[in-house]
Formats: structure tokens, sequence, C-alpha cells
């Protein structure tokens, strides 16, 4: 196993399973009850993940002249909407967590069905052909949406019931933990695609940074006019804008074997983690 596979498999998925736990102890059942009674933010939010997120990265595949296989990459991820990254920078960015959580979750199940679909249609349409038939592990997606979300949080929720008091004391190191492990996150994703970085950014780097900034502005946009208030607004904003790059090298690298294809995933990862870092750094610090 080289340092990259370790990251993704082992450093990641733990240190996400972590936060998620400090996350459950901020958590009530209610916030998760008054979300679904008022679904409005979960409609904006999903709209945003599973219909906009693709038609810009058409739009700027094609806009941008991109080679067949950069065009797929850019569609991978794309069509990749949420993961737990999302739900880290919510927490520290002080939104709702309860509906990044629950974006993450929907998306995630949704988007093992639209997947296949959207990257069926690019490869035909930028005239790409792998061979492989596009099916995702649905099992392994459940399971890792189970062990990295929601044990951990349904473990942190029933702290929060047995010891409230400690839940309450605990908010503040766990927020600290969380930008910790963020930074090193950061850090480790750079560590391990430093080889190909330099080439990412070069020929992807500024519709990976165009496509990031046009999701999350989209994402605030809608979140403002159908008047959201700013602790959704950050949820949706971040979801909107924040992929699931370890599930879209997957697809390139595993299930379309294609490398190169995982080229835009690597320049995205380096501005979604930036963008991220502010939100942190702006929203972090007020008093909620």
């Amino acid at each position: 196993m080289d340092a990259a596979e370790l990251i993704s498999n082992v450093f990641l998925p733990i240190s996400l399973a972590i936060i998620m736990l400090g996350m459950g102890m901020t958590l009530i059942s209610a916030d998760f009850t008054r979300i679904i009674k008022h679904p409005k933010a979960i409609l904006i939010g999903l709209t945003n993940q599973l219909l906009f997120l693709p038609i810009i990265g058409f739009l700027l595949a094609i806009a941008l002249n991109l080679s067949p296989l950069m065009a797929v990459g850019l569609m991978i991820l794309a069509s990749c909407p949420g993961g737990a990254t999302s739900n880290l920078i919510t927490q520290v960015s002080k939104g709702n967590i309860a509906l990044s959580v629950t974006l993450t979750a929907i998306a995630s199940v949704v988007s093992i069905l639209t997947i296949p679909f959207i990257l069926s249609y690019s490869l035909d349409y930028f005239g790409t052909t792998t061979g492989a038939t596009i099916k995702l592990p649905i099992i392994d997606t459940m399971l890792q949406i189970m062990v990295i979300t929601v044990i951990p949080i349904s473990i942190g929720m029933l702290i929060r019931r047995l010891k409230p008091y400690f839940s309450k004391r605990m908010e503040k190191p766990m927020r600290i933990a969380s930008t910790v492990i963020f930074i090193l996150v950061f850090i480790a994703v750079v560590t391990a695609n430093f080889n190909i970085i330099g080439t990412a950014m070069k020929e992807v780097g500024i519709v990976t940074l165009l496509l990031n900034l046009l999701t999350m502005g989209i994402g605030y946009a809608t979140a403002r006019l159908f008047k959201l208030d700013l602790k959704s607004t950050i949820s949706v904003t971040i979801e909107s804008g924040i992929q699931n790059g370890t599930l879209a090298l997957v697809i390139a690298t595993s299930v379309l074997n294609n490398i190169e294809m995982g080229i835009p995933t690597a320049a995205y990862s380096i501005w979604m983690f930036l963008t991220g870092g502010i939100l942190i750094w702006k929203l972090g610090k007020r008093k909620v």
C-alpha cells in the first residue's frame, strides 16, 4: 500500500469518523426532525448537488474546450456530490450540521443511480471509450456511509443524550480538533498527489477552480433566494461546492481504469481545501 492509498483508505476514513463522533455530540434528534418537517433546505441542496453541479461541469468542459480525457475526468468529479469532508467544513464553519449530514447521506445514495447515467453520456459525448461498464459497488458505498458517517454520529448523539454536560464541554475542543484534522488532511492530500499537482494545475487548474466557485456561488444564491437562515445557507453553500474526491478517484482509476481521468480531481482537491479553509477562517470565528 503506497502513501496515497494509506491516506485515502486508512487515515482519511478514521479521521472523518472521529470528526463525525464529535458532530454527533452537538446534535439531538430534534435537529433532524425539524429539517424533515421543513424540507425546503434539503430540496434546494439536492437540486444543486444532483442537477446544477453536473450541468455546470458539462458546460465548463465545452466552453474551455477540454481534451476528452480531462472533460470526462471533470464530469466524474461533477457526478460525485457531497462527502464527509463537507460535513467537517460545515461543522467548523458553524453551519447546520444536521442539514449537511442529511444532504451528504441522501446525495450519496441517489448518486449511485445518477453517476452511471451521467458518465455513460459523458463518455459517449466526448468520444472517449473505455470498454468499462459503469457499475458502482452499492453495498460498499452504503457500508462506507454507515461506518464513516451514520454510526459515529449516532454514537455521538447517544453520548449527548446520556452525558449532556460533558458533550457541551467538549464542543470547543472538538471544533479545534476538527480544524487541526482538516489541516492535516489537506497536507496529506497535497503530499500524496505531489507528483501530479503541477500537471493537474496546468491542465485543469482554471476549470476546476471555476467549478468550485460557481457551484458554491449558486449554492449561496439559491439558499438566499429561498430565504434560508444563515446556518442552513452555509451548509447548502458548502455541500454544493465540496465534492466527494475519494469516490471520484475510485471511479477514474478502478472503474474506468484511467489514471489521467483522475487529474481534475487532484486539482479540485487543492481548490476545495483552500476555499473550505477560507470559509472556516471567516465563519468559524463568529459568535453563534
